[in-house]
């Protein structure tokens, strides 16, 4: 039976996850509305009705903050994004699916993805500080997956022959060129429907 003590410890930790995802949820808006060095703490706690010095009780720094923004998301994507690939049974077809899978990731977190349009892992200020697994990490991850389904497309002859590492590159930076005019979560002139654009990942990666 839980005594009081162990019921109000209970109460302060479920408050303080509360207290922390509202901080990551501002930070995640203002960074990805101002990018980085523009933004400050002042801003994102005032957004989400802190004040500065309780920050602190969460995070280092601006740099923890930020490198938690990616974090949290990327503690989201990767386990699901794991679980699909896993159940892949073709590998065309594959390909496919984590190209739809990552498109509609990142429309239901519209703030994350102007963050992840407007930077890069390799431009986060000391993400090597953060916690592992780190967001460099979790990208090499994502990337080595997106290989294993190349090479077992190519073993099933239904996917152009060539590295699959540098394949996945090249798959990778088309699904982010994709979302950089997503009309979903860009205002653009210009753009394609996600199924053009399928239709032009099949057309680039099939045998």
């Amino acid at each position: 039976m839980a005594t009081k003590e162990s019921l109000r410890e209970q109460r302060r930790q479920v408050h303080q996850e509360l207290s922390r995802g509202q901080l990551l949820d501002a930070a995640e808006e203002i960074f990805g509305r101002k990018g980085f060095h523009a933004t400050t703490l002042k801003e994102i706690a005032e957004s989400a009705d802190f004040s500065v010095g309780s920050v602190y009780t969460f995070f280092d720094n601006k740099e923890d903050l930020y490198a938690s923004v990616w974090l949290r998301r990327g503690a989201e994507f990767l386990p699901a994004f794991e679980e699909m690939v896993a159940r892949i049974d073709d590998g065309l077809g594959g390909l496919m699916a984590i190209a739809r899978y990552e498109i509609g990731f990142f429309r239901d977190r519209p703030a994350f993805s102007r963050l992840y349009i407007g930077s890069t892992t390799s431009v986060l200020p000391i993400a090597a500080a953060a916690a592992p697994p780190t967001v460099a990490e979790n990208a090499t991850r994502v990337l080595a997956l997106q290989a294993e389904v190349i090479a077992r497309g190519q073993r099933e002859g239904v996917i152009r022959t060539g590295d699959p590492h540098a394949l996945a590159r090249l798959f990778s930076a088309m699904v982010q060129a994709f979302q950089s005019m997503d009309e979903a979560l860009v205002d653009v002139d210009h753009s394609l429907h996600v199924d053009e654009f399928l239709d032009l990942l099949r057309g680039t990666f099939a045998r």
